[in-house]
């Protein structure tokens, strides 16, 4: 008990913090000897307060960044800006439920082909612009049709119409039912701008969200206020100040010497001595973070089912997990449903390294060895270290993988869904449904192996419809067979969200897990102790 006595003698002395003193304690497995009024004091003070600069460093910006919800490419200092200026119908809460954002309430009809949303009154945008249906209405639309440039066109390819029932009711009537419909409206690709809003007016960053714009400079920085008519509680900072720090390195040294009070997607090789340095939290949370290696099925040689299984048995998960992730994470099985989701197919085998499986398809496919090109670059903490893990095991294979390093900026429009095979993740998403339409649909733009199966779509539109459970299990189990087995994505692994603050920073009890930063909220979920 010593290590104890010696604590509280640094707090008795002012050498460190209450916050510090729990920490430490904590971390010695001594937490039941903490004073019970210490623990309430702590919560006590825990409770959000206004007032500061938040200043955090975010990982995933390119120069070619934007505002508007159309075009945005889900990176995430992009959305992590958005959602600091705009608003959706519906969130997703931190429990992984769908919750009201701009929508009050809704209602579906017993197909859930029709949904009828009740919007919040006296809500204004920030150019004084009262909220009403003709806003949701536009917003929505801008995504539909053929000539959409929208990267989410997919998720609502099925509204067939959308009508306002006066001025605080829209009504959407879609081509079939979607039990989900609600999560879809959630994604950050349809947040809700003025009616009448061109590209350039997007860009002005006109919402209804907890901040309004003061400075944007595309993959370098934003700066947002506070913004005194926002219609939840909160938000708590006076601004936020949202740095790309795309370099992990920079992002670590950023948060150890207090220049920034807030980063995502740490180096997990040194997180241990990062979370040892006084002042520094971390945050890990299971999620839906999956890295992958997506293959383009209509480009040689992926086109052939058995060299990507070949491709598929050549790569050691395991020694990912381990290596890649430090054990920050859990196997992946080449499908994108995590554990934590509700129809995860759990009675799939375990996919694992086998050399001679791999050969033995190479053999199916009328080769003895294969060399192919892997696209790599860090868009995660290690997706180079990835590859050259990767290319290791599969030359024990005969598969020899020429590891190309291309820069971090301009990847995601420049390599990733261009190129035949390259690095790759995804942040997830809180329904079965929203991950395969945008994943995997053929109609969807962000279709990352150029998946295009009828057996699959006709599922995919069948399973979303249903209102019964055990057949969407039942469905959706199938679909994670037919994509493990027959599908150009290999998903070894899924990842933990890790968050890194001050310990100046404070949270919610409950944080999300659908995408780091608290679902790309912390902006407004999070407060200054």
């Amino acid at each position: 008990m010593h290590k104890f006595e010696y604590l509280q003698r640094a707090l008795s002395e002012g050498r460190i913090e209450r916050r510090e003193f729990i920490k430490r304690a904590t971390a010695l497995g001594l937490a039941a000897a903490i004073p019970s009024a210490l623990l309430s004091e702590e919560a006590f003070a825990a409770a959000p307060k206004t007032g500061g600069r938040l200043r955090q460093g975010l990982s995933g910006a390119n120069t070619s960044d934007t505002l508007f919800g159309v075009l945005g490419n889900g990176d995430s200092h992009q959305v992590n800006v958005q959602w600091q200026l705009l608003n959706n119908l519906t969130e997703v809460n931190a429990d992984g439920d769908i919750a009201g954002e701009l929508a009050e309430s809704w209602e579906a009809s017993p197909d859930a082909a029709t949904w009828t949303f009740e919007l919040r009154k006296g809500v204004e945008f920030h150019n004084g612009k009262s909220f009403e249906a003709e806003d949701v209405i536009h917003s929505i639309n801008v995504h539909r049709g053929e000539d959409s440039p929208s990267i989410g066109k997919g998720l609502v390819s099925d509204i067939a119409d959308i009508k306002a029932d006066g001025k605080n009711t829209v009504v959407f009537k879609l081509a079939a039912g979607n039990a989900d419909f609600p999560f879809t409206l959630s994604a950050y690709h349809f947040p809700i701008a003025p009616a009448g809003s061109m590209d350039a007016e997007w860009e002005k960053g006109i919402g209804t969200g907890p901040f309004t714009l003061v400075d944007w400079e595309p993959g370098v920085r934003a700066l947002t206020k506070r913004n005194p008519n926002y219609f939840k509680d909160g938000p708590y900072f006076d601004e936020v100040e949202s740095l790309a720090i795309l370099d992990v390195g920079a992002r670590m040294n950023a948060i150890r010497t207090g220049e920034v009070d807030v980063i995502d997607k740490p180096d997990l090789k040194t997180l241990d001595r990062l979370a040892a340095v006084p002042g520094i939290v971390v945050q890990e949370i299971g999620g839906n973070v999956h890295y992958t290696f997506p293959m383009l099925m209509d480009k040689p040689p992926f086109d052939n089912v058995d060299v990507r299984l070949a491709m598929k048995h050549a790569i050691n998960r395991e020694a990912m997990l381990q290596t890649v992730l430090l054990g920050h994470g859990y196997l992946g099985n080449d499908h994108p449903i995590s554990k934590t989701q509700r129809f995860y197919n759990a009675d799939l085998p375990q996919r694992e390294y086998d050399a001679d499986k791999a050969r033995y398809h190479l053999k199916q496919a009328g080769m003895s060895s294969l060399d192919v090109s892997l696209f790599a670059t860090d868009i995660y903490a290690g997706g180079v270290d990835a590859a050259l893990l990767f290319q290791q095991y599969a030359e024990k294979a005969g598969i020899n993988i020429k590891v190309e390093r291309v820069p971090t900026d301009g990847y995601w429009s420049n390599v990733w869904n261009n190129e035949s095979f390259c690095v790759s993740f995804w942040s997830g998403r809180p329904t079965e449904d929203l991950m395969l339409t945008l994943a995997f649909s053929n109609k969807s733009a962000w279709n990352e192996t150029h998946w295009n199966n009828e057996k699959f779509e006709k599922l995919l539109v069948t399973a979303r419809a249903e209102l019964d459970e055990a057949k969407r299990r039942e469905m959706y189990g199938e679909i994670q067979l037919l994509i493990r087995d027959e599908g150009g994505l290999i998903a070894p692994v899924f990842a933990n969200v890790i968050n890194v603050t001050s310990d100046k920073v404070g949270t919610p009890e409950k944080v999300s897990s659908a995408f780091s930063s608290d679902g790309y909220k912390n902006g407004e979920r999070w407060w200054f102790l």
